[in-house]
């Protein structure tokens, strides 16, 4: 992987956005269907946060699975929305900015995803996972011992 090419090369392009003022249901379907973890938050097509799997597992932390429970967690993702649990002043990056760029924000935050905003508009995100996949599909990963 050469650290030093743009970061469109390894982006996922048109990544699913989602309003601050959308349900944490909403959310939580998205999740299911799209198997992702971090959806970048938009509002008039501008980035204002960001919003993880994580984040919505904490606010669920349901333990208890009976009727009553699921009923109040139901209720409780159709009335409360993304801003209530979303990221905001949020790291991104353009998509010319270099792969090693990314990686020492990951290094130095705790952070898995950073949105890929050009002319204000998200065109992309870049995730740990998409650094693994590349490292892996261009075999430059090696496991050997020296």
């Amino acid at each position: 992987m050469n650290l030093l090419a743009p970061l469109h090369t390894i982006m996922t392009p048109e990544p699913i956005t989602m309003a601050p003022t959308q349900s944490l249901r909403d959310l939580d379907e998205v999740f299911k269907n799209n198997n992702i973890h971090h959806v970048p938050v938009t509002e008039n097509d501008e980035l204002v946060g960001i919003v993880s799997v994580s984040d919505l597992l904490l606010f669920k932390k349901v333990n208890d699975r009976n009727s009553e429970t699921f009923n109040m967690e139901n209720f409780r993702l159709k009335t409360n929305t993304i801003s209530k649990i979303m990221t905001s002043g949020v790291a991104y990056l353009n998509p010319d900015d270099k792969v090693n760029l990314a990686l020492e924000l990951f290094k130095k935050n705790k952070f898995h995803a950073i949105p890929i905003v050009e002319k204000q508009k998200v065109v992309g995100i870049v995730t740990t996972h998409d650094i693994i996949y590349q490292l892996a599909v261009d075999g430059s990963a090696e496991s050997k011992y020296e």
